[in-house]
């Protein structure tokens, strides 16, 4: 299959190499991922500057760090730089994107502007705590779930009518229950701003509360699932109709 993989976290993160070496044996693999890190910024695109591609012959295949957005690097990854690809694969990204999170995820945008060009798509992360110490990180259990996600469910991840959303525990790949298809939790705490004063003025700094905290016990989210210890899969919709507010709508038009 032809995947083109891009991320947030920049084309040096341990999450691509952990996908390359994973999935280069079986696949055609085309990486295009920002040259820096590019977390956060949602489905931002550049438009008031020229975008640059540089090849890099580090990685084991054709790769390419792009100044751009994750967004940008997928536009230009389909459309510019190869052929179609078949799938695209955004990640491995370093923590979570559960619920609320894919409302500012770049690893998440990635999937998305797949979707709108039509393109089937995956969005991966590795769902460490924040608490947990740096040092392990279980980047190629997180690689072997997207192998299996491919094996057993390509049928279905070649679907371009939606995106998914895979979340990875933290843990050794025998220690993952299983992988469970969910629906999107809710995070009631997403974090809060720290203050501290410089020079006469305020500089704030987002403090990531735990992901964990919330939904945990609600099951059939993806924060539940994770927590539990399986990969949570979540199929996602570009249409955010809200069809009770049409509904509404028709009513108030026939008056």
């Amino acid at each position: 299959m032809q995947i083109l993989i891009t991320n947030d976290d920049g084309i040096d993160s341990p999450g691509i190499v952990a996908l390359v070496e994973e999935l280069a044996p079986n696949h055609q693999l085309v990486i295009v991922a920002p040259a820096g890190n590019r977390s956060g910024v949602s489905h931002a695109i550049t438009s008031d500057e020229a975008i640059t591609m540089e090849r890099r012959g580090d990685l084991e295949v054709t790769a390419y760090a792009c100044s751009g957005t994750p967004a940008d690097c997928v536009f230009l990854g389909a459309t510019e730089l190869s052929s179609r690809p078949q799938l695209v694969i955004s990640g491995i990204n370093h923590g979570p994107n559960l619920a609320d999170d894919v409302n500012y995820s770049g690893t998440v945008a990635g999937a998305v502007e797949a979707s709108l060009l039509g393109i089937p798509a995956l969005a991966v992360s590795l769902a460490s705590n924040h608490e947990e110490p740096l040092a392990r990180r279980y980047w190629e259990s997180a690689a072997a779930i997207v192998r299996r996600c491919l094996t057993t469910a390509d049928e279905h991840l070649r679907d371009a009518s939606c995106y998914w959303n895979l979340n990875v525990p933290n843990l050794p790949l025998h220690q993952i229950a299983g992988i469970a298809v969910t629906r999107l939790g809710r995070k009631r705490i997403c974090g809060r701003m720290v203050g501290q004063e410089h020079d006469g003025a305020t500089r704030y700094y987002r403090a990531w509360e735990s992901p964990f905290e919330t939904d945990r016990e609600t099951l059939g989210t993806d924060i539940g699932a994770v927590h539990a210890g399986y990969a949570s899969l979540t199929p996602l919709l570009l249409d955010r109709t809200a069809e009770s507010g049409l509904d509404a709508l028709s009513v108030l038009t026939t008056r």
